[in-house]
């Protein structure tokens, strides 16, 4: 039975992505943390680990996983960034208590957004955020 390690290892080879150990464990950290971390999320978790990580391969990093389409910027702020590895459509939810971003999946949201596109524009890529209390912080 093949690690998780294994699996993100293959998968970076399967974008034609070096497989490092700093990569995997980024990549492998934001997969499975599901924080939709920032950069400095990930440094800060890793550091321990990987004494020799810097911000800007942090940085480097999650430009090419973006890049090639395995990872997505959230910016529902604009003084922050953060990454997110499931790149299906989705929205994000920010709490403006607690700060926590959570992912609200609505089935049937793919068709919803392509209904209401005039014709002739091809969507790419698409963006939601919502922001407001979580569930735990109206309590």
């Amino acid at each position: 039975m093949k690690t998780s390690i294994q699996k993100v290892s293959e998968q970076l080879k399967s974008y034609q992505i070096r497989p490092s150990f700093q990569r995997v464990r980024i990549l492998h950290y934001v997969q499975t943390e599901k924080n939709h971390p920032t950069i400095d999320m990930i440094y800060s978790s890793l550091l321990a680990e990987i004494p020799s990580l810097s911000k800007t391969t942090i940085y480097n990093t999650l430009k090419l996983f973006v890049d090639a389409g395995i990872m997505q910027p959230i910016t529902i702020e604009n003084h922050e960034i953060r990454y997110d590895a499931d790149t299906t459509p989705h929205i994000h939810f920010k709490c403006i208590d607690c700060g926590e971003v959570t992912d609200v999946f609505i089935p049937e949201q793919q068709d919803w957004l392509s209904s209401r596109i005039p014709s002739g524009y091809d969507v790419h890529e698409q963006h939601l955020y919502a922001r407001g209390r979580c569930p735990e912080c109206q309590l």
